[in-house]
């Protein structure tokens, strides 16, 4: 690794997100640390709005920090799995 990717690279306080499992209600991150950390979909009112078929296309950060749904235009990081979330469609 180059000494600008190091640079690049944040600094690790959350165990990173390795993969993303799907429910009818719920989204599970996977963690690198071996945990499996849950949150209702119904947090997000774009992932709840979203098909099944949108909500399986997610990319997960290079440095598993949070999740993006391209086609419902919603990100969610590592921080809302551990410490619950405050969306702005919630206030």
């Amino acid at each position: 690794m180059s000494s600008l990717a190091k640079k690049n690279k944040p600094e690790r306080i959350y165990p990173a997100i390795k993969d993303l499992k799907i429910g009818k209600d719920i989204i599970t991150a996977v963690l690198d640390d071996g945990r499996e950390v849950s949150i209702p979909i119904a947090w997000s009112e774009r992932l709840s709005n979203a098909s099944a078929a949108q909500l399986k296309k997610f990319e997960i950060d290079p440095y598993g920090y949070g999740i993006h749904w391209p086609e419902v235009d919603e990100d969610i990081s590592i921080k809302a799995f551990i410490d619950g979330w405050n969306s702005p469609e919630s206030e």
